[in-house]
């Protein structure tokens, strides 16, 4: 059963550069009422004028017609799945997209995010956890990692900490552009992939838990006292698998992200 605990009203974040209306709409696509109207409740407690459809074909028609800026989204629904449902809203839409599952396995996880998810969050879940990982969504770019609108990214003659370029094996970023290549190829990140390579990155060979991770995607810095999920570790680690898949590299024999067992991940050696 879904935790209903901890409902008090919430204030969200209205992200930068995003408009009053769009700040305040959101779709959820959830087939049991139950947790259709909790999910409701806790977006209106945000601020949100919350639009609610019960399968995906009604939620994609919602989020085409108010075009929400965040949706939340069940995986077992009757006909069309969450996952199919995700991809079909992702060739439409930039809005954040939270699927919700009892599923929770990695493979699971992997085909959420895959589909276009920007988070992934298993039932039963708490209302707190839900609106600390919107509030982190909320905090970070809304586009996917590419080069912003009208803006062309040029190729430096040699990447150096001033033009905001770190490079490492062939592996190349820019924070700021939110363009990130391998081998000269451009990667297709999500926005989480995309702030955990850029971390780690900037970390180099300092190990970096999952923990800290976890809290950087949130916008937060690991103080030891922080309170980070299992969910929020296992988020983690599907996220970094996903975006070794990406880059075609090997766990056991990696060119850029080293796991250091029991701990979390760094960059590979020079």
């Amino acid at each position: 059963m879904t935790d209903v605990q901890e409902s008090e009203p919430v204030s969200m974040p209205t992200p930068e550069g995003a408009s009053v209306e769009q700040a305040r709409v959101a779709v959820v696509i959830e087939d049991e009422a139950d947790i259709r109207s909790l999910l409701a409740t806790v977006l209106e407690q945000g601020g949100f004028t919350v639009h609610s459809a019960a399968t995906g074909h009604e939620g994609l028609e919602l989020v085409r017609a108010h075009a929400p800026l965040v949706t939340t989204l069940d995986v077992n629904m009757p006909g069309m799945d969450g996952f199919e449902t995700a991809k079909r809203i992702r060739a439409i839409s930039t809005t954040y997209i939270v699927m919700l599952s009892a599923r929770t396995e990695e493979i699971d996880a992997l085909q959420g995010l895959e589909a276009g998810a920007d988070d992934y969050i298993a039932k039963p879940f708490r209302t707190r956890e839900l609106r600390a990982r919107i509030d982190a969504m909320l905090r970070r770019p809304r586009q996917h990692v590419g080069a912003p609108a009208g803006i062309e990214p040029t190729e430096p003659s040699a990447p150096t900490a001033s033009d905001g370029w770190r490079e490492h094996r062939g592996l190349r970023l820019h924070r700021e552009m939110r363009v990130a290549t391998a081998d000269g190829a451009e990667l297709d990140l999500t926005r989480s992939e995309f702030d955990i390579l850029a971390d780690l990155l900037t970390a180099g060979r300092r190990v970096r838990g999952k923990s800290d991770l976890a809290l950087m995607l949130r916008g937060e810095q690991y103080t030891g006292i922080d309170y980070v999920s299992d969910s929020d570790a296992r988020a983690i680690e599907v996220h970094v698998a996903n975006l070794r898949r990406k880059l075609g590299e090997s766990p056991s024999e990696p060119r850029w992200i080293e796991t250091v067992r029991g701990v979390g991940y760094r960059m590979t050696a020079g």
